[in-house]
């Protein structure tokens, strides 16, 4: 299950001084809770829980659960864990960890980032790559974003570390519309993925939360997520 947004570019000697000094700026720790849907049907369940990790370090991870349909079915269920340091404003990747659990088969995938260069394990597969200063991964992609847009960014570029290489994905507010979800009716702010169409849209509100209030994407199975609950900062 996907759950996709944004990275942008600084020097990778900011990162830790930077930790210290951004600290009253990007969050520090929290959880959110989301209903997934897929195609307009309840699947399952989402939780986001950002905490402090030690040495300037900070994890990430994004629990996923199938509780209707197919997804209860065989028991799918999804845990993605990033470890990051803030570099200014930028979760920039240390590691990032991926496991998909079902009664088909299971997938797996581990990002590390180690000197200069990206390893990559995927199931059985292994890549490497050229790592690139401010590079984020797809599960702290949305975070990135949430904490550019309330920078007041209109539009951001980010270096993604994917399976096989960097990929360059870019946003841009698309302006501002009233959003209803569990968690209450918002006047968000619009965010769409403008370097390819992936048909992916994100819904922020900025001064509020770190984290999209919505998030719909239809690569990946047409998904869904609403914003159930937040606690934290």
């Amino acid at each position: 299950m996907k759950t996709t947004l944004l990275r942008a570019s600084l020097g990778l000697a900011l990162a830790l001084p930077a930790a210290t000094a951004f600290a009253a700026d990007v969050p520090q720790q929290f959880t959110a809770t989301y209903n997934v849907l897929q195609g307009g049907s309840p699947l399952g369940n989402a939780t986001l829980t950002l905490k402090p990790a030690g040495n300037g370090q900070f994890e990430y991870s994004n629990k996923v659960t199938g509780t209707s349909g197919l997804a209860a079915a065989i028991g799918a269920s999804s845990s993605e864990v990033s470890r990051f340091t803030w570099a200014g404003k930028v979760p920039q990747a240390v590691s990032y960890k991926y496991d998909l659990s079902s009664a088909f088969k299971p997938k797996s995938r581990e990002l590390t980032v180690s000197g200069n260069t990206v390893q990559v394990k995927d199931n059985s597969k292994s890549y490497s790559y050229p790592a690139q200063a401010g590079m984020v991964e797809r599960n702290t992609l949305p975070l990135a974003l949430g904490v550019a847009l309330r920078g007041g960014a209109k539009q951001a570029t980010f270096p993604v570390g994917v399976k096989q290489a960097i990929e360059t994905q870019s946003f841009k507010v698309g302006g501002n519309e009233k959003v209803t979800v569990p968690a209450g009716s918002f006047d968000a702010i619009r965010v769409d993925r403008t370097d390819q169409d992936r048909g992916f849209n994100a819904w922020y509100v900025p001064t509020k939360y770190p984290v999209p209030v919505k998030l719909a994407q239809k690569d990946g199975g047409d998904l869904t997520l609403e914003l159930v609950k937040f606690e934290g900062k």
